[in-house]
């Protein structure tokens, strides 16, 4: 006979798989076993068990940084300083006022040879809010893909996702705009967060819904850059997809070599679009 003053389980509850005793809806991402609070492990997309988190430990491989070394685990250093040089960059606008002229995306300036304005557009932002919204988005996608993928690969997949961005901008906005954010790579940083967890077998229903939400955003509010999203996005899922499946006894040859590859592909789009603008427009640009 149970204690009548002991609280029974409601039928149907779901209960840990390792501790029956205690009733939880929170299950494993990977298994999609119930697990309890002594039972989970945080992942880079939800929660794991401790069986799961066990045994992929022994079937994923280390990931190695460009030095060689193994990156197991500490703080996410490339987030952090990517997210310090967006401030002190929007602390420089606030204080000049011709900065932010001189450094955003815009193609006339970029087709009369300030090719920089490509990269530095990438840490310009139009207000705070523009600058804090894509800061807790790296804040929160960061870390995760960081510890994955390893500083180095981390940081080449932000800059070429925020280049992969500013090309597809270059080559399709109007060429009056005048363009800015860190946006192209943070839809980089979405479009590998995608693939990663789909690599790993992660659910990943809350991404996709992110990713959907923000392209909704993308195509119907006037001024936002869909050409720095959608380039930011592809170029991010197809390096993450490179990073991720390269075969492993090649690997730091592949995903080198590309990384090269996709980048003289952007000089040739940057080289054909300049010389198509100055085509039209002539002096207008060189002069």
């Amino acid at each position: 006979m149970s204690n009548p003053y002991t609280p029974q389980t409601p039928a149907g509850t779901p209960t840990c798989y390792r501790h029956p005793d205690r009733p939880t809806y929170v299950r494993c991402t990977r298994c999609q076993r119930p697990v309890c609070g002594d039972c989970m492990r945080s992942a880079a997309v939800g929660h794991q068990c401790v069986d799961c988190v066990a045994q992929g430990a022994k079937s994923v491989r280390p990931v190695r940084t460009g030095a060689g070394g193994v990156l197991r685990s500490g703080r996410p250093l490339v987030t952090y300083t990517l997210i310090a040089i967006n401030v002190v960059m929007f602390v420089a606008q606030m204080t000049s006022r011709d900065l932010q002229r001189q450094l955003v995306l815009w193609a006339p300036g970029v087709a009369g040879g300030e090719y920089f304005r490509l990269v530095t557009s990438a840490f310009m932002h139009y207000g705070v809010v523009h600058l804090l919204f894509n800061m807790w988005a790296l804040y929160v996608i960061g870390p995760p893909l960081e510890a994955w993928l390893g500083r180095l690969r981390f940081g080449a997949l932000y800059g070429l996702s925020a280049l992969g961005g500013s090309v597809l901008v270059y080559l399709l906005a109007p060429i009056g705009a005048a363009t800015a954010g860190a946006s192209g790579a943070i839809f980089g940083l979405f479009g590998a967060t995608f693939v990663v967890a789909k690599r790993l077998s992660l659910d990943m229903r809350w991404l996709i819904a992110i990713i959907v939400a923000n392209l909704i955003l993308t195509f119907t509010v006037p001024s936002i850059s869909w050409q720095g999203h959608i380039g930011g996005l592809v170029t991010g899922a197809g390096i993450a997809a490179l990073f991720a499946y390269a075969p492993r006894d090649r690997r730091n040859l592949v995903q080198g070599g590309v990384c090269a590859a996709l980048l003289v592909l952007f000089g040739a789009l940057i080289y054909w679009r300049t010389a198509e603008l100055i085509g039209q427009y002539g002096a207008l640009i060189t002069g």
